[in-house]
């Protein structure tokens, strides 16, 4: 129902703002692949080859049964991949982005030269 008076209610403008500032919905499918797709990618390189696949890959030939190891470790990995989605979703409620980002490069900093003092000793 239209009011008799020409201007906007503060909801009204609120939802006016929301609606203008608010990405196409074409846009934001289009950055959810591209979110899903880097995800996928990110963690598809940095599982294959490393230790919990080649512990998959034993399990698999001792026990002959590979669907029930494969369902196990699926499991496994979505279980793992929530707890890094929880644990993300209140650390960006927490701190700053900027704060996350030093953060994270001081803790890979601190991993490589970790690992680079070990190489040497």
């Amino acid at each position: 129902m239209m009011s008799a008076n020409p201007e906007l209610n503060n909801q009204e403008l609120e939802q006016a703002q929301v609606i203008m500032t608010s990405p196409p919905k074409a846009q934001m499918k289009s950055e959810h692949w591209q979110i899903v797709t880097t995800t996928f990618l990110t963690v598809f390189l940095a599982e294959v080859g490393d230790k919990t696949q080649l512990s998959v890959l034993v399990m698999s030939a001792q026990s002959h049964q590979p669907w029930i190891v494969f369902a196990g470790a699926a499991i496994a990995l979505v279980s793992t991949s929530l707890l890094g989605v929880i644990a993300g979703k209140w650390l960006a409620k927490t701190f700053s982005p900027s704060l996350l980002n030093t953060l994270a490069g001081l803790s890979f900093l601190v991993l490589s030269i970790s690992l680079l003092w070990e190489a040497i000793a």
